[in-house]
């Protein structure tokens, strides 16, 4: 492999391992799920093909790689979480009134694709979901990010689906709130 590929794929070593992160929640497993994901494209450099960016196809290595890791780690459990507080009722009340609907109509958003191809926005997004409970982001990464489904994420993390629906919406809402308070909210101010 030339040295413009090495230096190539060592430029991407920290967002692969910003994504890692996320997913794991666990450095040491993140690191070793970048480091497998790198050597899996160094030993295999003919996969790669140019039929997609570069950033892209390791992207698509890592996923597995971090599915592999949920699953070679299943029981283990990751110390560098910190103890959560499951302050949903808290969250409900503020968003909800009593019969279901929201306490405050929701902020405009604009036009959502001219704010989606901003790289402030996705800075936000990603400290919002870094923000969110660890087993809320687990959970909301897997269905979103790995895009794996429902039933292997159930199986995966031992929930039954109604466990998991419950926590994919709370864990919406976190976003939703984070996302609101700290990007859609700041531009309503500005205006």
């Amino acid at each position: 492999m030339s040295v413009t590929v090495q230096s190539q794929l060592a430029e991407h070593r920290n967002y692969l391992l910003r994504f890692a992160r996320l997913q794991l929640r666990n450095d040491a497993w993140a690191e070793d799920a970048v480091s497998e994901t790198l050597l899996a494209a160094l030993s295999k450099p003919q996969s790669f093909g140019n039929k997609s960016q570069l950033k892209t196809w390791l992207v698509g290595i890592l996923k597995h790689k971090v599915l592999d890791t949920f699953r070679h780690n299943a029981r283990e459990v990751s110390l560098d979480a910190a103890p959560e507080s499951d302050g949903h009722e808290e969250l409900d009340s503020l968003m909800f009134k009593t019969d279901g609907h929201f306490a405050h109509a929701p902020a405009d958003w604009g036009n959502p694709e001219q704010d989606l191809s901003s790289r402030q926005f996705f800075v936000v997004l990603e400290a919002c979901t870094e923000g969110m409970p660890a087993a809320l982001g687990r959970v909301f990464l897997m269905r979103e990010w790995l895009e794996m489904s429902s039933e292997e994420i159930c199986k995966e993390l031992n929930l039954t689906s109604t466990n998991l629906y419950v926590q994919l919406h709370r864990a919406r809402l976190r976003l939703r709130e984070c996302l609101e308070l700290n990007w859609f909210g700041q531009r309503s101010e500005n205006v």
